[in-house]
């Protein structure tokens, strides 16, 4: 833990207001996201236009960025897609933002899935709050045991704000443990300032002793009134609770229902006080307050005519419309009031904005007017565990094809695209089949492309598994010069991973050493393409003997005979097929591990091993070996056995002789 013993903070704000602060929304799809980040653009009085059905659907894929002014302070939200599909837009968005409010349901069963984005939030050192939503279907459940499955899943201590109140069963209010005030909810109206009732008092002394502990452990003032038992002020808990949440100590833990509007201002209070000033995260990335501009891209947008859009944070300084960065002029300078489109003339400090015409700068870039500004962090986009082959319905659209495919990946960055040398085919890669649909639907929409699909060859090899000669002539007389070449090959294999050797066992001159370099090429030439129709590997071959005319033989003739010998011999030599082999590292919560290692064995793996992930409480690796042509379509089949949470890496390991199921 960071934070200073006597509790202060980091950097002090401006005298005046605050700087622009962004807040990034995150939390699992369903846990109703969007629906908050709607509700806290109407309690700051900037409500979105209605989205039509059909954007609302496609708004779970990428992160949606709104401005607002609360209080005289700017803030920009980012609404960040829940499916772990888009988690790079995620880091993209955390990688940018102040705060972060994790957004959950009120169902411990539900916890694991917090777990990647508390570990994501650790990383990345980032401070942030997690709101319980629909807390009003909390029924008979108790706030503490959802606080307890989500501390299984987070390193950071998970701190109490508030105790729900409850009347007739259902959850109408809260008790703020630091000011020790109780309000009940009004839909559509603020909330009403009640006394705590009687029944609410042991347990609210309960929950703000534990608020206190937490809090006592950084903070020696308030340690010593908690040893002394002296009830805290509120200063004595705002002072500390500040602190720890601006240094990553602890999060806080606030709730409310996003769809009534229950708690929403509640949690505007929270980030208004508690969020980090932009200056202090430009710090906690390593850049100084004093030098030119800077801003950094976190996300690439091609929008039609408007051109190239690179969403940017500006960390210090102000960029101007028509200033050069990194090479590059800026064309137009956007902010999003109410997630609106609006052109303003520069921005600045903490601002969030689009800025067009950028042609050059990737998603990531550290943007400066000379350039050399040293790069900011920014998260690498995860390996694709998920791929599939493209191809244009029109041939004719194949140059068009390669320019959107480059678009398609400068707009999300996990998306691969790879032309396989072998096989010929243009593989899609990225994470999972809903993000590649997605891709192929935006080839579609944008670029006008039709394509089809299919799953991805196999780059099968063969080797054979016995020793084999065979004796071959070529002779061919044509008029004048003719050609004629005589050799007697041995074809033997070799240990897994050898490769290709060659062998001369001429004696006596029955070739001339001229010759010997040709047959050497022709027979490795020859393993391009084995009997089984696939390249040959880990075999040595060696020339016993043959026969030469002074006239006739050359290079050529001794390569032809050369290949005709190595034909036959590879077929008698007991050919077979090898498979590649996969090194597979499965991360899954442990309850779901003997899922994965029937899914794995069910797939022909050999299953290495199992751990405990270091660093995530609750999560398990399992090491496995996997043939390759059992891959394509695991991480669907992981997803559905561990309530979407299940991934995976992968690394090429060795061949092995292919087996049926």
């Amino acid at each position: 833990m960071s934070a200073t013993t006597n509790g202060t903070a980091p950097a002090s704000r401006p005298p005046g207001g605050a700087r622009p602060r962004a807040v990034a929304l995150i939390g699992p799809q369903g846990s109703g996201k969007s629906t908050l980040f709607d509700a806290l653009l109407a309690a700051a009085g900037s409500a979105p236009p209605r989205r039509a059905d059909a954007r609302s659907r496609s708004m779970g894929t990428e992160t949606r960025l709104a401005h607002c002014v609360l209080m005289n302070e700017v803030w920009a939200l980012l609404d960040c897609p829940g499916s772990v599909e888009f988690g790079q837009e995620v880091a993209a968005a955390l990688a940018v933002a102040d705060v972060a409010v994790l957004v959950c349901e009120p169902d411990p069963a539900r916890a694991a899935a917090l777990a990647p984005a508390f570990h994501a939030l650790e990383q990345a050192g980032l401070p942030a709050m997690v709101f319980i939503n629909k807390a009003d279907a909390l029924g008979d459940g108790r706030m503490r045991d959802t606080i307890a499955a989500l501390q299984a899943h987070s390193r950071r201590p998970l701190v109490l704000r508030q105790v729900p109140i409850r009347e007739g069963g259902e959850v109408t209010g809260y008790v703020d443990l630091v000011s020790e005030r109780a309000y009940r909810w009004r839909r559509g109206e603020p909330s009403e300032l009640i006394r705590i009732p009687d029944s609410m008092l042991p347990r609210e002394a309960e929950a703000r002793a534990a608020l206190a502990e937490a809090l006592a452990d950084h903070d020696d003032a308030l340690l010593e009134k908690v040893v002394e038992e002296t009830i805290p002020t509120p200063e004595d808990l705002y002072r500390p609770l500040h602190a720890d949440v601006i240094a990553g100590g602890l999060d806080p833990v606030l709730f409310g229902a996003a769809e009534r509007r229950h708690g929403v201002m509640r949690l505007w209070k929270a980030l208004r006080h508690d969020a980090p000033d932009p200056v202090d995260t430009a710090a906690r990335h390593g850049l100084e307050a004093d030098g030119e501009p800077v801003a950094q891209v976190f996300r690439t947008l091609h929008a039609g005519h408007g051109g190239r859009l690179s969403f940017a944070r500006i960390w210090r300084g102000t960029l101007k419309d028509g200033a050069t960065v990194n090479g590059g002029r800026i064309g137009g300078i956007t902010r999003f009031p109410a997630g609106e489109p609006a052109k303003v003339p520069e921005a600045g400090l903490g601002e969030v904005v689009a800025l067009g015409r950028l042609d050059n700068m990737v998603t990531g870039a550290t943007l400066s007017a000379s350039g050399t500004a040293e790069a900011l962090p920014f998260p690498a986009p995860a390996a694709p565990v998920y791929a599939l082959a493209i191809a244009n319905e029109d041939r004719k659209d194949d140059v068009r094809l390669s320019g959107a495919l480059q678009r398609l990946a400068e707009e999300d960055p996990s998306i691969t695209v790879l032309q396989d040398a072998e096989t010929g085919q243009i593989l899609l890669g990225g994470q999972g089949d809903i993000h590649i649909g997605h891709a192929v639907a935006r080839l579609a929409e944008a670029h006008g492309l039709r394509v089809t699909t299919a799953r991805p060859r196999i780059a099968f090899r063969e080797t054979i598994r016995q020793t084999a000669r065979h004796h071959a002539r070529h002779r061919r007389q044509t008029g004048g010069h003719g050609q004629f070449a005589d050799v007697t090959l041995e074809v033997s294999p070799r240990a897994r991973g050898e490769g290709f050797a060659f062998e001369d066992r001429i004696v006596g001159g029955a070739i001339p050493r001229k010759f010997i370099p040709a047959v050497g090429e022709a027979a490795e030439d020859a393993t391009r393409r084995g009997p089984l129709g696939n390249p040959v590997v880990d075999i040595a071959v060696a020339l016993l003997d043959g026969a030469f005319h002074s006239v006739d033989s050359s290079d050529m003739a001794f390569s032809t005979a050369t290949r005709m010998a190595m034909q036959e011999a590879l077929a008698k030599a007991e050919p077979v097929m090898l498979e590649p082999v996969d090194h597979v590292t499965i991360l899954v919560p442990q309850d779901g591990t003997p899922a994965a290692q029937r899914l794995l064995t069910g797939r022909r793996g050999q299953i290495l091993g199992f751990a405990e992930k270091e660093d995530w409480p609750g999560w398990d690796e399992v090491q496995a070996l996997v043939p390759e042509a059992e891959l394509h379509d695991l991480i669907i089949e992981l997803r559905s056995q561990t309530m979407g949470l299940g991934t995976y890496t992968r690394r090429f390991d060795h061949l092995a002789e292919a087996r049926a199921r």
